[in-house]
């Protein structure tokens, strides 16, 4: 009697099955996809040239639409506690000033952050309302500023107009001298538009090649057959994951790393903060982004879809990370919104360092999150992912 016999599909999902176990992977294999994948990118010389100078000509022309002439709005940072007491003198003043509708007023948490960016000309005065029913109101402004001194002026003719009480004699008191707001200085460099999207750019570049790096790359893989045949080797699917992850990473790097050079040549932009801490940051934000990639081309099979999906997961993250304008002052929804994007995460951490001469150790909660987002996704790209 003959023995019973496997049906040939069976003894092939067995043999999936085997090499998708947990074994420990083969860095020779990772090696060869890495190294077969980098020549492929590098003899695309077109595509290579349009990621290096497509976020320079941006940096330009944006340097060269809001670099020059003062705004016509005027911002101010409202610094304090609606609800803390203060003098009838304070509260008539401070609504006087609210009511300017030519000012946009923008809640500031901490101090130090909003009297640095008066001191960059980010806001240009800084209100703090946090004040008793005793002590004067303060505000910082930038001497240097000629928005600042505007802004000054309105603030101080609300609070001179401002009446406290009737008199005896049925006229309206004027505020005293002891009750008009306390004037804080706070000097600094001014901080260009385009000094301020730099951060943004890079990773704007970042997140736009690695989502197409290696989501559109791997579903034109499948749609061509070239994972059928990948799937005949003893490559795993992780190993195949990780050669592309790093693949795509070396890349991004070295791409950023060209495009920083070239706008830092171009716009003489600031940099105060700690190399190490950048590209850490830069990294951890990269592998975020390449994730994405991965899950979106887990089971796609045609170029189309594919960059459907890309498209709509990229552009909420680039219209609600701040990469081309500050969520500040936004709806509370939209800031929701942000703070659930990895591309949040990266662009906030780039400008504390470049910007405010933030170091690892500053960002450190910032690096963390960002890691443990990439583990997962990471993780949910190697169950999603099927060679065919």
């Amino acid at each position: 009697m003959k023995p019973a016999t496997k049906p040939v599909a069976t003894v092939r999902l067995d043999r999936a099955n085997e090499r998708t176990a947990f074994n420990p992977p083969s860095w020779k294999r990772i090696q060869a996809i890495f190294v077969a994948r980098n020549r492929e990118f590098y003899r695309d010389s077109a595509g290579l040239i349009w990621n290096i100078l497509m976020p320079v000509m941006m940096i330009v022309a944006f340097a060269f639409i809001f670099g020059s002439g003062s705004q016509t709005l005027l911002k101010v940072g409202l610094l304090g506690d609606d609800a803390a007491p203060m003098s009838s003198a304070a509260g008539r003043g401070i609504d006087d000033f609210l009511s300017i509708e030519t000012i946009q007023f923008v809640p500031i948490t901490e101090q130090d952050p909003g009297v640095a960016k008066v001191a960059r000309h980010q806001l240009d005065l800084l209100l703090d309302t946090r004040t008793s029913s005793t002590a004067p109101v303060r505000y910082w402004v930038n001497p240097e500023s000629a928005n600042g001194s505007i802004a000054e002026r309105l603030l101080l003719g609300a609070f001179a107009s401002a009446p406290v009480a009737t008199s005896a004699s049925g006229l309206l008191a004027r505020p005293q001298a002891t009750e008009m707001p306390l004037r804080e200085t706070a000097s600094g460099e001014a901080l260009s538009y385009a000094d301020w999207a730099v951060p943004g750019v890079l990773a704007m570049n970042l997140m736009f090649s690695s989502l197409w790096g290696v989501g559109w790359v791997v579903v034109r893989y499948r749609k061509n057959g070239v994972l059928r045949r990948l799937k005949a080797t003893p490559l795993t699917p992780l190993e195949f994951l990780i050669a592309q992850i790093l693949s795509r990473l070396i890349v991004v790097l070295a791409s950023s790393l060209v495009v920083y050079t070239g706008a830092m040549l171009l716009l003489d932009f600031p940099m105060r903060g700690s190399y190490l801490a950048l590209i850490l940051i830069y990294v951890a934000g990269a592998l975020n982004m390449i994730s994405l990639g991965l899950i979106i081309a887990a089971r796609l099979r045609t170029e189309e879809l594919a960059d459907g999906l890309l498209n709509l997961m990229s552009w909420p993250m680039l219209l609600l990370s701040g990469v081309w304008f500050s969520m500040e002052g936004t709806s509370a929804a939209a800031q929701t919104l942000s703070h659930l994007m990895p591309l949040t995460y990266l662009v906030e951490s780039a400008r504390a360092v470049m910007i405010d001469g933030a170091d690892l150790i500053a960002i450190a909660p910032q690096l963390a999150l960002l890691l443990a987002m990439a583990a997962i996704l990471i993780t949910i790209a190697a169950r999603l992912f099927r060679w065919e």
